[in-house]
Order: C-alpha cells, then sequence, then structure tokens
C-alpha cells in the first residue's frame, strides 16, 4: 500500500516550501509578524520571558493558553521533519487521488470549494500496520502547504488532573493560529475508544473535550483545519468520533506493483545485480507483505553481503527466511467487512 521511497544512503533532502520555519529547521511560534529583519525577511517573536517581550504581541486567541504548553506543542507535536510528496507514496492510487480531489486541491483553493463543494473537516485511515497511514497525513499537509500535528494517546496524558483536557484545548488553539492546519491522530482507537461504565474519569474528561474540540473544528467554515485519524482498529473507535470522521479510506496491504515499486526504489542506491525476473520472484513471494515488511526484507538483505560483493537474489531468499509477514489473514479479514460496513461504495474495486 504506502512507503515512503527513500533508499538507505544519500537521498537529497526535499526542503519545504510551505510553512515558514525558524533557525534550525524549527517552525515559529504562531505570533503576529513583522516585516524588517537584517535579512529581510518576517521576524518573529518567539515565547519567552526576554526583555523584549511586549515589543510583539501575542495572539489573542492565546492568551488563555499556558505557554509551557505551546511551547510543548511548538517542540513536540509540531512536526518538523522533511516534506514527503506523492511520488514518494507507493501504490494506494485510489486513496492518493480520493484526497488530491476532495482535500487537497479545495485547501489550496478555498475561494472555489465553498459551500457544500468545502473539504471535509475530518478523515480516518484504517488498515492494517505498516502500510503507511502516517505518511499519507504528512504528505496531505505538505502538499496543501499546512501545518502538520501529529499526536498520540501518550502526548495528551499527564500525572495533573486536568492537564490533559488543557492540552487538548491548546493544540487546537495553536492549529487555528497556524491555520491551514492538519491535525493527525495516531492510534486513534486508543484515545477515542467506546465509552464504557467502567472508564477512568480522567480519560473520559480528555475524550469529551476532544470530541467538542473535534466538532468545533469540523462544523466551522471558517477554520481550515483538517483532523486525520488512523488506526490498525476501526471498529474500537467510539460512534461519535466516527460521525465526525466523515470521510473513511481504507489503506490495503501493497499490491505486487507497489511491492515491486518499494523494491526497485530502495535497491536503487544499492551495489546488487537483481535481473527483472529476479525482481519479479521476490515480489511474487512477498505476497501479503506491508510496506514496512518490504523495507524490513529489503534491509535485511543489504546487510548480508557489506562492502564484499553486490546484493543478489541469494540475499533475499535468506531474508525471506526471517522476516515474515506481520498482518494475519484473520486481520485482514477484519478490515475487509469494517470496510463493506461503514466505507464502501464500488468505485474501489
Amino acid at each position: 500500500a504506502v512507503l515512503l521511497l527513500t533508499p538507505f544512503p544519500g537521498r537529497p533532502v526535499i526542503r519545504s516550501t510551505g510553512r515558514s520555519r525558524g533557525p534550525f529547521g524549527k517552525f515559529v511560534p504562531p505570533v503576529p509578524r513583522q516585516d524588517g529583519n537584517e535579512n529581510g525577511g518576517p521576524q518573529y517573536k518567539p515565547y519567552g520571558t526576554g526583555p523584549t517581550e511586549s515589543s510583539f504581541p501575542v495572539d489573542e486567541r492565546l492568551k488563555n493558553i499556558e505557554p509551557k504548553m505551546i511551547e510543548l506543542i511548538m517542540h513536540e507535536i509540531m512536526d518538523h521533519g522533511p516534506p514527503v510528496n506523492w511520488d514518494d507514496i507507493a501504490g494506494v492510487d485510489f486513496a492518493k487521488a480520493t484526497i488530491k480531489e476532495i482535500v487537497v486541491w479545495p485547501m489550496l483553493r478555498p475561494d472555489i470549494f465553498t459551500g457544500l463543494r468545502g473539504p471535509p473537516k475530518g478523515i480516518l485511515l484504517f488498515g492494517p500496520p505498516g502500510t503507511g497511514k502516517t505518511l499519507i497525513g504528512k504528505c496531505i499537509a505538505c502538499q496543501s502547504g499546512a501545518t502538520f500535528f501529529s499526536i498520540s494517546a501518550s502526548s495528551l496524558t499527564s500525572k495533573w488532573v486536568g492537564e490533559g483536557e488543557k492540552m487538548v484545548r491548546a493544540l487546537f488553539t495553536v492549529a487555528r493560529c497556524q491555520q491551514p492546519a492538519v491535525i493527525f491522530i495516531d492510534e486513534i482507537d486508543s484515545l477515542l475508544s467506546q465509552r464504557g461504565d467502567g472508564e477512568h474519569e480522567s480519560s473520559r474528561r480528555i475524550k469529551t473535550e476532544f470530541l467538542v474540540q473535534l466538532d468545533g473544528a469540523t462544523t466551522s467554515s471558517e477554520d481550515r483545519i483538517l483532523v486525520v485519524g488512523a488506526t490498525n482498529r476501526p471498529q474500537e473507535i467510539d460512534e461519535a468520533a466516527r460521525r465526525r470522521l466523515v470521510k473513511r479510506l481504507y489503506i490495503p496491504l501493497p499490491e505486487a506493483s507497489a511491492r515491486k515499486q518499494i523494491v526497485t526504489c530502495l535497491m536503487s542506491k544499492e551495489h546488487c545485480c537483481l535481473r527483472e525476473e529476479e525482481v519479479e520472484l521476490i515480489v511474487k513471494k512477498s505476497d501479503g507483505f506491508s510496506g514496512a515488511d518490504m523495507t524490513q526484507l529489503c534491509r535485511e538483505a543489504s546487510l548480508g553481503p557489506i562492502r564484499i560483493r553486490p546484493i543478489s537474489f541469494l540475499d533475499f531468499d535468506n531474508a525471506f527466511k526471517t522476516v515474515r509477514p506481520s498482518v494475519s489473514s484473520k486481520d485482514l479479514e477484519l478490515y475487509e467487512n469494517w470496510n463493506q460496513t461503514f466505507v464502501f461504495s464500488g468505485s474501489e474495486s
């Protein structure tokens, strides 16, 4: 399905042309900007307690948010990694085409896509582990010029009562200051699982606050915030959260053509002597492998002949003895059934 096709060594890093970044590639805090620094570009006021704190007023929406939470979001939750392009993703052509049409284009041209043509504010990516759902979320942000926030349930946990709810509010507030923004929720089933009688009170409060903020982000016509959830267990997501994630896309295991693309690209920068028929045999033997499994297979095969000889089919044959598919056929059946129940429309087959 999906994999970031980056060969092991030497691939040039493509610099982002999206949101502005400060020194060392870090994003600048969401404060009002003024021109006139020594480089001729915009000047930014970072959060802090320096003597010039009053020279740039903080955004009104952030005045009720604790500065330490803003700093945490800017440095740990806001993604600072290299950009991801559509060409870096192998397979899932239907999902990529759908996302381009209903998400990326409307975010790039909000003046055209208005009213009923507006983009969905919530997307659920579900499927087996290792198929690259996180990479799709990053690609959405990169291709639409949006700020990318990546969180998980562990990002919102705290030993202090009430801190989790404050972090959720701070996250969506900072996202509104940095819009267009993409909030990616990894393993959303652990954060927004179905509510039960035995649930801990702090978990219930975080879940309620998140649903409130999610509802605000998905119903406001002014906010350009996209919430993307990724899960390996879609059947465990709370019904209220599922309703807000109106667009659901199944990210399956990679097909033969995608697996071939992964092997070819990963081996392109390596010293190997694979013939075309040997690549086809590797693709055939790797049926049922996820994108992460294919990467591990190529890595295992490349470790044998380090600086001695080219990588050959024999190395891959030995790697198949240690690398096995990480997704069982029973799990695949669960994803297919959930896809038929809540998503399938007949256009994907």
